[in-house]
Formats: C-alpha cells, sequence, structure tokens
C-alpha cells in the first residue's frame, strides 16, 4: 500500500502541470538572466577599458581586470536564485535562498577583492618610476589575501548560526603561542616588512654600518646580503640590520672634502696670503666641483697649516678622487713656481749649559774598518 502510494504520489507530482511550468520558468529565466549578466559586465568593463586607455590610469585597468574574473559559476548561481523569484516556491524555501544569496555574493565579493590585491601588488612590481622589494610586497599581499579570506571564512560561519566567539579566541591563543615559539623569525619578517616600506636603502646601493662597507645583493625575508669591497658575501640579520646607524652612499649627491697642507715657517708673509686666492682659483678651474673656502688655519709644530673645503658634484668616488689629484698637482706646480716650499717635519735642538766635546770625523773613520777587521 506504501509503495502505490509512493508510486503514485511521484506520478502526480510528474503529472503536475505547474511542476513543469515552475522547472521551465526557472530554467529559461537561469539561462536568460545569465546571459544579461555576462552582457552587462562585458559591457561595462570594455567601456572602463576604453577610458582607461585615453587617460592612463592604473586603478581602472585594475577594475577592468577584477570584472573580467568574475567567476561564470557564480554568476549561473546568483541567475538562479534570480530567477526563483518567479516561481511559485513553498514558503520554507525562502530562508535557504537568503542564506544562497549570502553565501554566493560574499564568495564573489572575497573573488574581487582577492584578484585586486594580486593585481595591485604586480603593478606596483612593474613600476619603473618606484622599485620596491619584492619580498616585501609578496609577505604584504599574503597577510591581505589571508585577512580577506578568514574574515570571509568567519562571516560565513556566523551567518549559518555558529557562535565564532570561541573560534576567535582559539585563534587569538594559538596565535599568541606560534607567536612566542618563531618570535626571532617574526622579528625579521617585520623587519624585512619595515625596509621595504620605510626603504632606508634598496637593491644597489653602496652602504656602510659599523665596520661593514658593501653593495646591496638581495633583500630577503630574514636576512640581508651584501656584497663587500673585498668581493665576499656578507649575511647580516634584518633586525640586527635595522638596529645600526647605516650611511647610504648611493643616494649622497655631493661629497663635502676638507684636506690641509702645511707650507714652511720661512715662508714670507706676503707669500702667505697670496696661497688662499691660488687655491680657490686651482680648484675652480677643476670640473665638478663648488669652491667654499681657503684658511691659513693655524701655527703647528713644524709647519705654517692651511686648511681647504670644496665639494664635489658627483657622488662616484673615482670622481672624487681624480679631482684630489688634479688639485695636488696642480697646487705643487703653483708653489714650486713661487717659491713656496712644503713643510716637513724639523726638530732643532739647543744645547745650553756646557762645551760638547769635539769629534775627530778622521779618526772615527779609521777607527771602524780596525774594529771590523779584528772581528
Amino acid at each position: 500500500m506504501e509503495n502505490w502510494l509512493s508510486a503514485s504520489g511521484w506520478q502526480r507530482i510528474f503529472l503536475n502541470q505547474t511542476v513543469w511550468i515552475n522547472s521551465a520558468i526557472i530554467l529559461f529565466g537561469t539561462l536568460i538572466v545569465w546571459w544579461l549578466l555576462r552582457t552587462a559586465i562585458r559591457f561595462v568593463s570594455n567601456r572602463i577599458a576604453r577610458y582607461s586607455e585615453q587617460r592612463h590610469v592604473r586603478f581602472t585597468a585594475i577594475l577592468v581586470e577584477i570584472l573580467r574574473s568574475t567567476s561564470q559559476s557564480l554568476l549561473l548561481i546568483f541567475s538562479l536564485l534570480i530567477s526563483l523569484k518567479f516561481a511559485d516556491l513553498p514558503a520554507n524555501w525562502s530562508v535557504a535562498i537568503a542564506h544562497s544569496w549570502f553565501l554566493a555574493l560574499i564568495l564573489q565579493f572575497t573573488l574581487w577583492i582577492d584578484c585586486g590585491i594580486r593585481l595591485w601588488l604586480k603593478s606596483m612590481l612593474r613600476d619603473p618610476l618606484h622599485v620596491r622589494n619584492p619580498v616585501t610586497t609578496v609577505i604584504l599581499g599574503i597577510l591581505l589575501r589571508v585577512v580577506v579570506w578568514v574574515m570571509m571564512l568567519l562571516a560565513i560561519l556566523s551567518n549559518m548560526g555558529i557562535d565564532i566567539t570561541a573560534l576567535v579566541a582559539s585563534l587569538g591563543v594559538g596565535g599568541i603561542a606560534i607567536a612566542l615559539a618563531i618570535q626571532t623569525v617574526l622579528s625579521d619578517v617585520f623587519a624585512s616588512l619595515a625596509i621595504g616600506f620605510d626603504k632606508p636603502f634598496e637593491h644597489g646601493d653602496f652602504i656602510v654600518f659599523g665596520d661593514i662597507a658593501g653593495s646591496i645583493e638581495h633583500i630577503g625575508l630574514k636576512t640581508t646580503r651584501l656584497r663587500s669591497l673585498g668581493g665576499e658575501q656578507i649575511v647580516c640579520s634584518n633586525t640586527i640590520l635595522l638596529q645600526q646607524t647605516i650611511h647610504n652612499y648611493k643616494r649622497m649627491q655631493q661629497r663635502r672634502i676638507v684636506f690641509k697642507f702645511g707650507i714652511n715657517y720661512g715662508t714670507p708673509a706676503e707669500k702667505v696670503r697670496q696661497i688662499g686666492g691660488m687655491v680657490k682659483t686651482i680648484i675652480e678651474g677643476v670640473p665638478d666641483t663648488r669652491f667654499d673656502r681657503a684658511h691659513f688655519l693655524s701655527f703647528d709644530e713644524s709647519q705654517l697649516t692651511f686648511e681647504v673645503v670644496y665639494f664635489v658634484l658627483s657622488a662616484d668616488y673615482n670622481v672624487y678622487m681624480n679631482i684630489q689629484q688634479e688639485i695636488n698637482l696642480q697646487l705643487m706646480a703653483q708653489l714650486e713656481q713661487k717659491q713656496i716650499r712644503f713643510a716637513f717635519p724639523m726638530r732643532r735642538v739647543e744645547f745650553t749649559g756646557g762645551v760638547l766635546p769635539r769629534i775627530n770625523l778622521s779618526d772615527a773613520s779609521n777607527e771602524a774598518p780596525a774594529q771590523s777587521a779584528q772581528r
């Protein structure tokens, strides 16, 4: 009897005209709405793409790619949910349809945001005007995407009626335990992020900190690698590196040079007065320099000391050395022409309070061969 009723019940359902009408409405409505949604998205994305090509706006180009990445499966689900509005369905289906709308919408929004993050990070790496650390950019992208997907998962669980308070608390406790266990690694990772955002140095910069000097070869997740002047590679922890005072010579626009030289105490005052102007003429005649000052500084132990200050309008160390060499050579030639001698260390000893014994140099020279023969 039950089998007959069951069979007759299914028969009545299949022969029910309302069921077939609703099914046809849902099927054809889904296909039509799906085609309309695809056409609308394609139309909007093409219009935005043409605007982006005319104005060269990076944000609109990213928006076009986000729209074109719309999931076709979710689009078909949206079409089905819209077509269900036109069908005669039982009242208890409304809750399930509402949940389905929420799940589909939040999943699609999450996919759009995830795609936007990836495209934004790629555009940052391709920007020729601002060279960015790829490691930092990848870390930032992973963190942002993890946050987006975790929030999406928590929102879905909350919509399904699950209490997420205990779950969030458990995740917090677990995160604290993991952070304490790998705090050294995490400190280096966050130091890498700080290097990427603050940019105290970048790839190719020549830096000096402590007794270490070298060019940046790689900024990694945990360490930074430098190539020293001696040729060896130096690996330094990111955390320790940021604790140092760093001199970045790559960003130096000019060099301030201070050097001194001394002349003989026997030089007349009139010639000493001319030396400052002579040094100024020499430096101004050398390219890529800017003269600052040249002064008779002090009376030192064995010389009259001059101090000279000038600027080299280049950060290249070889350029500075070539300029200093040319200044030195011209200074030597000018002082020689004016018969001014460079000073050299001298010590004058004056004997008082007695008579020095006389030394016969001829006798001393005769005694030296005799002593060597006896040996």
